[in-house]
């Protein structure tokens, strides 16, 4: 135990709580990113505040309590595996720029977004059913969105990634939907309705069938292969791009 304070000393981690069995719960935050660490080097229990470990060498998130009442950030690291990862977060999740290939293991349960953005993921199964907040997982491998959640609160970021299909999208968006700089096609799959902006440019997108509904921001087609308009979004509240296509005249 008593190596266990000293180490918790030596990190600047106040109010804690070694239990019998050694695990270390936190009333508040618990913020250990930039120490250059290869490992979490004590097991914690419940932190009741966020759990802050980015920016060092971690390759695996043994140590990290199973429960955080806050946010918790994982971000530039070194993981190939969410494995370990708390099952209930009461904030946001950032596991953005590592190497993770699979997101098993993420947790069940988030209370604000989820940012998976800059890894290695070619899919998306394991990232929980609902994301109350934002979904980011841009800048990936995907070739589709099958395992996305079925409902986010608000934005959904998937650009800069290998799509090809947009299938496994959620039905409705409450924020923007921008799946630009991808390998697209066709926007069959797309949300039904886009409460923000919706973004679809530089693809190679010769329709606009399956495009939203409704859209309650700006519509951008821009940098795309349209010959034509059939198929855009009956109701967009805001702007209109569609430049840069090889649209025809009548």
């Amino acid at each position: 135990m008593q190596d266990t304070t000293t180490t918790l000393n030596d990190l600047g981690i106040e109010n804690y709580t070694i239990r019998e069995d050694g695990l270390v719960d936190v009333d508040g935050d618990v913020d250990i990113r930039g120490k250059d660490l290869t490992s979490i080097p004590v097991q914690f229990g419940v932190v009741t505040g966020g759990f802050f470990c980015h920016h060092n060498q971690l390759t695996s998130l043994e140590g990290v309590p199973a429960e955080v009442g806050g946010s918790f950030s994982c971000s530039h690291n070194q993981l190939t595996s969410l494995e370990g990862a708390p099952a209930e977060v009461g904030g946001s999740f950032w596991c953005g720029s590592n190497q993770l290939t699979s997101l098993e293991g993420a947790p069940a349960k988030i209370c604000g977004s989820f940012w998976c953005n800059d890894n290695w993921l070619t899919n998306l199964k394991g990232v929980p059913a609902k994301v109350k907040g934002d979904f980011g997982c841009s800048c990936n491998q995907l070739t589709s969105l099958e395992g996305a959640p079925v409902e986010v609160g608000d934005n959904f970021w998937c650009q800069s990634n290998r799509l090809e299909s947009l299938k496994g999208a959620p039905v409705k968006v409450k924020g923007g939907f921008c799946c630009s700089h991808n390998r697209l096609t066709s926007l069959e799959g797309s949300p039904v309705e886009v409460t923000g902006n919706f973004g679809c440019s530089h693809n190679q997108i010769t329709s606009l069938n399956g495009s939203p509904k409704v859209v309650g921001g700006s519509f951008f087609c821009d940098h795309n292969q349209l010959v034509s308009l059939e198929g855009a979004p009956a109701k967009v509240s805001g702007d209109f791009s569609c430049r840069n296509n090889p649209l025809k005249t009548s």
